[in-house]
């Protein structure tokens, strides 16, 4: 196997929940060695959260913890104290890169900003995430993804015209923050390399969101329309959305994005009687009938299976796609011909797929070898390996609670 591009990267990891989380799995899946420092007393959020092991609640049951966590080293250490906070800075000094998701200041409080790790370690990135950025008359906003949806705008244009916003599925920010995390520590490794300096990376995640919606910002200050809830419609294409096909709760995506492909669906579709009626004629018509024009695709797509659907109409030119369940995914003949799901047996929840990364390095590819640890599972490897303690040391911290073993409050899923 080839050297992994990261191989000999060190990081210490205080980020918890998911956007910081991902960057660091990102590094550790090629190679990086890297180190999330938790406690019992203060849990990742993403511990709590289900899907659960066999729908039960616990630490180290989480899959949605653990899809973003593989190839990473855990400890329990509990920076609060003074003890914790000398650990952690050993842990800042031996790093190269120290990576952080706090509310801004909780850092700063505990001696671990930026300023303080960089007179621990001249070179260390240090990278900080927050929901609204670390300065500005908004920048104590608490909170997770799910809040930055509301205030990026994204919670007011989904849903339908006639209901109230409707929250986004995913906690959208928190999947697109990481990758202008990724690029910007990059760039500070590829500065350091030339000048020995390490940077300071501060993130908001609200403004990586806003930039998702830039075409729609730019057509509200200069036309001054507004891009409101509309379902699954399109300002521009017609068909378009969501129709049900064969089965229970089974649905095919249609994209109609000129007259060729609306005249490619209407060969598909056998050509009936009501697509050569004027109501039909142009993209301009069928946007002034839309609903009629998509019950009448829906009457048609609901006699065919979704997947058929999709291979009929995508040879036919017009853009589909069949709604994927989960189980899909899982079983997709082009997703484990790329190997994307991989198995890795975790400590407690057993065999589990993870998400390989969506890219392909040709000479140092990633490799999944560790599936997510439990909380402290490397305390041993690094406070005697990397951090040279003796077991006198570590059981004087294990007494004085720094080094956390048992969670001494009753555990509470958040879902």
């Amino acid at each position: 196997m080839a050297r992994q591009i990261f191989e000999g990267l060190k990081v210490a990891d205080f980020s918890w929940a998911a956007a910081g989380p991902q960057v660091s799995r990102e590094l550790a899946e090629h190679g990086a060695t890297v180190i999330v420092i938790e406690n019992h007393r203060h849990l990742s959020p993403l511990r709590t959260f289900a899907p659960f092991k066999d729908a039960k609640p616990g630490i180290d049951r989480s899959a949605f913890y653990a899809e973003y966590n593989t190839n990473k080293r855990c400890i329990s250490l509990d920076i609060t104290k003074p003890r914790g906070k000398e650990l952690a800075g050993r842990l800042v000094k031996w790093a190269d890169v120290v990576g952080e998701s706090m509310s801004p200041g909780t850092m700063a409080g505990l001696g671990l900003d930026y300023e303080s790790c960089r007179r621990l370690n001249p070179g260390v990135v240090y990278l900080s995430t927050s929901q609204q950025g670390a300065y500005g008359p908004h920048h104590k906003f608490k909170g997770v993804g799910h809040h930055v949806n509301a205030v990026s705008g994204y919670s007011a244009t989904t849903g339908w015209p006639d209901s109230d916003p409707t929250m986004v599925f995913s906690a959208y920010s928190d999947f697109i923050a990481p990758w202008y995390s990724l690029i910007a520590i990059l760039g500070a490794l590829l500065r350091r390399r030339r000048t020995g300096l390490g940077m300071y990376l501060e993130q908001s995640q609200m403004e990586c969101g806003v930039t998702f919606v830039a075409p729609h910002l730019l057509d509200c200050a200069v036309n001054g329309r507004n891009l409101g809830r509309r379902g699954n419609r399109d300002s521009f294409m017609s068909p378009h959305g969501i129709y049900p096909s064969l089965g229970s709760d089974r649905w095919v995506a249609i994209a109609v994005q000129d007259e060729e492909q609306w005249r490619s669906l209407c060969r598909a579709m056998g050509h009936p009687d009501w697509t050569r009626e004027p109501r039909f004629a142009t993209v301009r018509d069928r946007k002034e009938n839309e609903d009629e024009l998509d019950r009448l695709v829906g009457e048609w797509t609901r006699g065919h299976d979704a997947g058929e659907l999709m291979a009929l109409l995508q040879e036919a030119g017009v853009p589909a796609g069949a709604v994927r369940t989960c189980e899909d995914l899982l079983h997709d003949p082009q997703l484990k011909h790329r190997r994307h799901f991989r198995v890795l047996d975790h400590r407690v929840i057993g065999p589990h797929s993870y998400h390989a990364p969506a890219y392909q390095l040709s000479e140092t590819p990633c490799e999944l070898k560790r599936a997510a640890p439990c909380l402290g599972q490397d305390n041993q490897y690094v406070y005697k390996e990397v951090l040279g303690l003796s077991d006198d040391d570590i059981a004087d911290m294990l007494a004085e609670g720094v080094i956390t073993t048992e969670y001494d409050a009753p555990f509470k899923s958040t879902w």
